[in-house]
């Protein structure tokens, strides 16, 4: 018979997380990284409306010499 270690699930559980407690200055930088990513999300969306930056004008010019 084979026998594959840690193939029971009994023993694959994973110990809970312990709880840590958040003082003043965690819960303010969480509030700002919301915040902020709030604004990115924004002007990436006020972004997405306009056509490419780049317009084709702005490319490597050939010369007609050979």
């Amino acid at each position: 018979m084979l026998f594959l270690a840690g193939t029971n699930p009994i023993h694959n559980k994973k110990p809970k997380k312990a709880k840590k407690e958040e003082d003043e200055d965690d819960v303010a930088f969480k509030q700002k990284q919301a915040a902020d990513k709030k604004v990115r999300e924004e002007m990436a969306a006020k972004a997405k409306g306009k056509g490419p930056l780049n317009s084709g004008q702005q490319g490597i010019k050939k010369s007609g010499k050979k």
